[in-house]
């Protein structure tokens, strides 16, 4: 899969992505990174892309026509036909687990990173396929919201995690959080791990972790488990709870 970033700081981006999960998926060809610096497009020689808003307002706006000679770059470089290009923004669709899945499917996707006080309308219009929002407050710039977004859309793609069924049973997967989890030592501070789990009857290791998910999620997430679809062993389980 490829991703693509059009950013005024290359470097973060960079920096933030080649470690860890996302660095070896970057090692292995897994997946690609290229970060696209946005100054190199401007049309003067101070590489300044941003200017006053008309109508007046405290800040500035990125120009469109730096971000639109960018994006043509990226096309023509990658010969990519009408790609995704999402656009960080808090007036955009907030991302999810379930976007996140769809996005892995994608072969290219490219992501716009605003700052100041966001871009010239009409380069958003004519490049731009959707907005996405990372959440209801606003940072600095579009590219940690970027990052958030790579990172866990490579976790959805095949081989970037060592162990595939981990992404199966993370939180959010059929709504639901993710149950605790314990390791050595058996007993921390007087605290033990419960018993169940050392048991090695793994039905019953499943049906308490399914069970865990459950209240953690009821309690925690209450939006989430309206959401989720219950069993008649889910069923049984939460009413002897009530």
């Amino acid at each position: 899969m490829n991703f693509y970033v059009m950013t005024l700081f290359p470097e973060m981006i960079e920096n933030g992505l080649k470690t860890s999960i996302t660095g070896r998926a970057i090692e292995n060809g897994l997946i690609n990174l290229y970060c696209y610096n946005i100054r190199d497009y401007s049309n003067n020689k101070h590489n300044h892309i941003d200017d006053y808003p008309y109508g007046g307002g405290a800040g500035m706006v990125m120009q469109a026509e730096p971000v639109y000679n960018c994006y043509q770059d990226i096309i023509k470089k990658h010969n990519l036909e009408k790609p995704r290009v999402v656009f960080m923004s808090p007036v955009g669709e907030t991302f999810t687990q379930d976007i996140s899945r769809e996005m892995a499917l994608e072969e290219d996707i490219i992501f716009l990173c605003g700052h100041y006080e966001g871009i010239d309308e009409r380069v958003i219009e004519m490049i731009v396929t959707e907005s996405i929002s990372i959440g209801d407050y606003v940072l600095t710039g579009g590219e940690l919201p970027a990052m958030v977004m790579i990172d866990s859309i490579s976790r959805n793609i095949k081989g970037v995690l060592n162990n595939d069924i981990s992404a199966q049973t993370e939180s959010f997967t059929d709504n639901l959080l993710e149950y605790p989890q314990y390791t050595r030592p058996v007993v921390f501070m007087e605290k033990k791990v419960p018993d169940v789990l050392l048991s090695g009857h793994h039905a019953n290791i499943e049906k308490w972790r399914r069970e865990q998910s459950l209240v953690r999620t009821s309690k925690l997430r209450p939006d989430l488990f309206e959401q989720v679809e219950l069993t008649k062993a889910d069923k049984k389980y939460l009413k002897t709870l009530a």
